[in-house]
């Protein structure tokens, strides 16, 4: 689902096929024998020969790269190795988010199965911030831990793991973030944005990287791939909520995971979809998305992250019963915090008299709860289309928050610059999270707002949707939408397709929906077939249809599953005005 711009603001973007990309096109469609529509969809996503087609159409667990492959894969699997030959008690340590909690379920999950000395470790917020914490390692320390295991965290945590080491603690390191100038002195550090990193695929999450030492360990130990298939749907719900490319691996794992969802989902997940009103062997990547990963990341906001943690390992039905609606408690309080804090941050900036020529959003009020700060930064970013830091209170005349970009602007560049006022910052060029003492605010909006109007450019400025191709309605037949549903499970890298077809009117039953009368449903014709849709936030375009004028629409295409019947309708992204 797609942010609701304004149709004079958002620019569609239709690129078309080079003469060598026709070519291909034609040759493809030959040989598949599928529409030139299909083939084109094919060819925009690099796959122009008929084997690469079919491969990611149909992904195999056998493309998975050689976990050992990795820097620090081979030390990762023997360390481990010792701490179970030994019993030595083991911490599994991650991050507050749904990469976090599902790295240490998984982790937890694939070794309880094997080893009874383990034990988790989910930071609290509020309380330690983002990442390892000293407080996280005397806990380690005063329950005889002497091996961590940190996931999604870690990759800048030097003086930590220089601390662990000093109480007799080892750690292995399963990061995805950028590394610092010095990596931390660990027994291991996986990371596939390590400088001398040489693994094919860089693009993993912190769960991702926990699932490949799995698949080390399970390849040293000569265990069955029957084995790790359920923590596939863990993989799944990572790679959909952390936003990654789903490509390459990626794309296997999200495959393999969402298809192990739909066929046996473990019991605290099945829980969760219960309370999300998901039905069983339905769940898309849009599932986890907007209705589990906001769920799950409730706990870390709200209340703590092990909740999560504890929901995704249990195999107790009234447990996960009991756990799964308390997160659906916590994930109605954090709705309830993002609207007054979104409210709050826009009054903010609205009453700032230079907020118009700004090229940032960077607002701060020390009582916002931190669990909402990037949720809200998101939104601030899709309201004013430009890189957005919301900011709150923290301990020891610190605050702390988080940025969010726009396009592919390069937020943790621009945050570096600034590094000389921060105590502590991290994330990537579309994210980040950062620590400055309040007194350098100030300098920090000026030198933060300098760097960016210098170096945003003015595409980056306005929001794009990238069109795949205009399109009659009689292009869409049942044979091209099972091409559509082949290329799934969309995503970054692979985003699902996005269709303009021009001058639409009224067929029937255009009309207002919602409570407010907020939305639009459509019931619209090209004159050459007509099709239904939904159009989220314009419901003031149901008089203009009805009184026979026509637009142009954009959308994507999705199935409805309503009373037994299965249509193809549209999801509207946007809508021109022809008159």
């Amino acid at each position: 689902m797609h942010p609701i711009w304004s149709m004079e603001y958002a620019k569609w973007e239709i690129e078309p096929l080079t003469a060598e990309e026709e070519q291909l096109s034609k040759e493809l469609s030959e040989s598949l024998a599928i529409s030139d529509l299909s083939a084109r969809i094919l060819i925009r996503r690099g796959l122009n020969t008929p084997a690469l087609a079919r491969s990611f159409i149909r992904p195999r667990l056998e493309e998975l790269h050689d976990p050992f492959l990795m820097k620090g894969m081979a030390e990762a699997v023997d360390r481990i190795d010792r701490a179970i030959a030994a019993k030595e008690h083991i911490l599994i340590y991650g991050d507050y988010d749904v990469d976090g909690t599902t790295a240490v379920s998984l982790i937890y999950k694939f070794f309880h199965q094997l080893y009874e000395y383990l034990d988790f470790y989910i930071p609290n917020r509020n309380l330690e911030g983002y990442g390892i914490s000293f407080r996280g390692i005397d806990y380690a320390h005063e329950h005889g831990c002497t091996l961590i295991i940190a996931l999604d965290c870690g990759i800048k945590a030097t003086d930590k793991v220089e601390y662990a080491r000093s109480k007799g603690i080892d750690f292995i390191i399963c990061d995805h973030h950028m590394p610092g100038e010095e990596l931390p002195k660990a027994v291991a550090v996986l990371d596939p944005h390590r400088e001398d990193e040489t693994y094919p695929y860089h693009d993993l999450c912190g769960c991702g990287v926990g699932f490949k030492l799995v698949q080390a360990y399970a390849k040293k130990h000569e265990m069955a791939w029957y084995d790790l298939l359920p923590l596939l749907e863990l993989t799944a719900m990572s790679i959909a909520s952390d936003i990654v490319p789903v490509t390459g691996e990626n794309r296997i794992l999200a495959y393999f995971g969402l298809r192990e969802m739909n066929k046996k989902p473990s019991v605290g997940l099945q829980s969760l979809m219960n309370m999300a009103g998901i039905h069983p062997g339905r769940v898309t990547i849009n599932d986890l998305v907007y209705k589990i990963g906001p769920r799950l990341n409730a706990c870390g906001r709200i209340k703590s992250g092990t909740e999560a943690v504890r929901l995704l390992i249990t195999e107790d039905a009234d447990l996960a019963a009991q756990l799964s609606e308390a997160v659906n408690d916590y994930n109605k309080s954090r709705q309830n915090m993002d609207k007054t804090t979104f409210d709050e941050a826009l009054a903010q900036l609205e009453a700032a008299p230079d907020n118009i020529q700004r090229h940032t959003s960077v607002v701060f009020a020390k009582h916002w709860h931190k669990g909402v700060v990037g949720i809200v930064a998101s939104r601030l970013t899709e309201h004013y289309y430009r890189p957005t830091i919301v900011l709150t209170g923290s301990e020891g005349g610190l605050i702390t928050g988080s940025a969010r970009s726009v396009g592919d602007f390069d937020i943790y560049s621009a945050i570096d610059h600034c590094r000389h006022l921060l105590t502590n910052f991290g994330g990537h060029m579309f994210a980040a999270g950062l620590t400055m003492s309040e007194g350098n605010l100030p300098a920090f909006k000026q030198e933060f707002e300098s760097y960016v109007a210098a170096h945003i450019l003015p595409e980056q400025q306005q929001p794009v949707i990238k069109v795949e191709a205009e399109i009659r309605l009689s292009d869409i037949t049942p044979q091209f939408f099972r091409i559509l549903q082949c290329l799934e499970p969309y995503g970054p890298g692979n985003p699902r397709p996005v269709f303009v077809t021009r001058n639409m009117i009224n067929y029937r039953y255009t009309k207002r929906v919602g409570k407010m009368g907020e939305h639009l449903k459509l019931d619209v014709t090209d004159q050459t077939a007509y099709i239904t849709g939904i159009a989220f936030g314009k419901g003031d375009f149901a008089t203009y249809f009805q009184n026979g004028y026509a637009a142009d629409v954009c959308y994507e295409l999705e199935e409805n599953n309503f009373g037994g019947a299965t249509t193809i309708q549209m999801q509207v992204l946007d809508i021109k005005k022809k008159e």
